[in-house]
């Protein structure tokens, strides 16, 4: 066990900077608990933006809901903004909240322990650097750390090998021959992106992902002119947006037993598919057998229509091995490249990402393990009991799928309210009650019947929502509902000791 001590060198520490990080330490200064310090693994703010730089890169929801509430931009040059549009706002919010000189940088967290004695976490850092916090916010997301297929030989290509989340801009596509394995969201958006410049572009699909139109454009200046200069223009743009978003992710996979929103959304997506691909044979291999729901949609105007060019082909025969200069399928095919691109994902509920690092709590329970041997669960997605003084932003059962940015102010509210109650009461330590925390997650799994997940037409989606239990660990909730009780749920569910 480690021992700190009575040293505690700040009261909190947030694990990432992305814009989880970020709106965590907002909202812990708005509250007036400034002794907080981000420690970011990388070498600038943004998380998922930081990351991703792939060609096409942009947010998949409308920029109007994909920022915080209370630090609006009018100005985005499109209505999905592209990536560095929003590493350009994670930058602006660091500044003009003045967060930037409470960031360490190129220092990744290693390990966390909690010493029983002293009511504080114990991290260790790849800096070989400790640090000692009363309170520990993870705030890592999901987009970051690579996944790897499982596929033989992936290792010994001999050409050059990117991952869509570690982009090399060095690397000239022009005339190469390039194969790109994986369909999801990333894909969606570098296929089109790369497929003029490339001699051959072959696209390893396993799995075909719903492609929905984008009602995408680009906003003119005079229409930025009149978010910014017209009272209640902005305000109603972002409604618009909500109720959009709303809309097409929680509305449709939580209460897909109540609502047909998916089976209309079904239709216009077949609808796109049949506009865009000319041939049949490709169209068909294009088109989803699973709910929409199941797995990650997508929104795109070019990707469907990129199949129609003569440089590109579609692979949807199983992958058998890769070797120094080709990819070989199951039908025997050899597909000869210069340039292999990996649109594998991200882990999510696994490994590595969750949690990031070994995180040892009371008697040394590791989470990983805890959540391995009993299921994803933490009580409203944010605490987990034997680990006091932990908090998470994208915990199981946290995120209903609607904006990235209203699931961080929602937690970090949940998170302002336990540190604000210890610091009136003196407690030095909290911990979620067992029976809130086992309550929590038996609604949570009674409302499994309306969601699409759970409705027998997902087992051919090989979605990464479901998780090693089989669970899908999204909150089956409203944003309204997210909302209110961030702000409304009962103190007495957490144990307030110490002092």
């Amino acid at each position: 066990m480690t021992r700190v001590g009575d040293r505690i060198d700040h009261e909190v520490a947030i694990i990432g900077a992305g814009f989880s990080g970020i709106g965590v330490a907002i909202a812990l200064d708005r509250a007036g608990i400034r002794d907080w310090r981000i420690l970011e693994q990388g070498d600038g703010v943004g998380g998922a933006w930081h990351w991703n730089t792939y060609p096409g890169v942009a947010v998949d929801i409308p920029s109007f809901s994909y920022q915080f509430s209370y630090y609006q931009r009018s100005d985005w040059s499109r209505v999905y903004a592209p990536g560095a549009e929003l590493k350009a706002y994670a930058e602006d919010c660091v500044g003009h909240f003045g967060l930037r000189d409470r960031i360490r940088f190129n220092t990744a967290v290693t390990g966390a322990v909690f010493d029983e004695e002293a009511d504080a976490w114990a991290l260790s850092t790849d800096t070989g650097t400790t640090l000692t916090v009363r309170h520990l916010v993870s705030a890592t997301g999901i987009l970051t750390q690579p996944r790897l297929p499982d596929i033989p030989g992936v290792a010994d290509f001999a050409g050059t090998t990117l991952h869509t989340a570690r982009w090399d801009h060095a690397v000239d596509l022009r005339g190469k021959r390039v194969g790109i394995v994986g369909t999801g969201a990333s894909a969606v958006q570098v296929v089109p992106s790369i497929a003029p410049e490339v001699a051959h572009l072959t696209v390893f699909q396993r799995t075909p992902i719903w492609c929905l139109p984008k009602p995408d454009a680009r906003l003119t200046a005079p229409l930025r002119q009149l978010l910014r200069r017209v009272p209640g223009a902005r305000g109603g743009m972002r409604a618009l947006s909500q109720g959009f978003v709303e809309t097409t992710f929680p509305f449709a996979a939580h209460y897909n037993s109540v609502l047909p929103v998916a089976s209309v959304g079904a239709r216009i997506g077949r609808r796109h598919l049949a506009r865009q691909v000319r041939d049949p044979v490709v169209r068909d291999k294009l088109t989803p057998r699973y709910d929409l729901g199941c797995k990650r949609p997508s929104f795109s105007n070019e990707y469907l229509a990129t199949f129609n060019r003569d440089n590109v082909s579609l692979e949807t025969a199983s992958i058998v091995e890769i070797g120094p200069t080709a990819v070989r399928t199951q039908d025997g095919g050899d597909h000869p490249l210069d340039v292999l691109i990996l649109a594998t994902g991200f882990k999510v509920f696994e490994a590595g990402n969750a949690p990031p690092f070994p995180v040892h709590g009371r008697g040394e329970l590791e989470l990983g393990a805890f959540w391995k041997r009993n299921r994803h669960q933490a009580y409203e997605g944010a605490t987990v009991p034997g680990f006091p003084n932990y908090f998470t932003v994208l915990g199981p059962y946290a995120y209903n799928g609607a904006s990235y940015f209203t699931l961080v102010e929602n937690q970090a509210r949940h998170i302002v309210r336990c540190l604000k109650r210890a610091r009136r009461t003196g407690a030095r330590r909290v911990e979620v009650r067992q029976a809130a925390h086992e309550r929590y997650f038996a609604e949570m799994l009674k409302r499994r019947p309306r969601q699409v997940f759970f409705r027998g037409s997902c087992g051919g989606a090989n979605s990464y929502y479901f998780d090693e239990h089989g669970d899908v660990p999204f909150r089956p909730a409203t944003t309204l509902e997210a909302y209110w009780r961030s702000a409304r749920f009962d103190l007495a569910d957490y144990r307030f000791s110490g002092g």
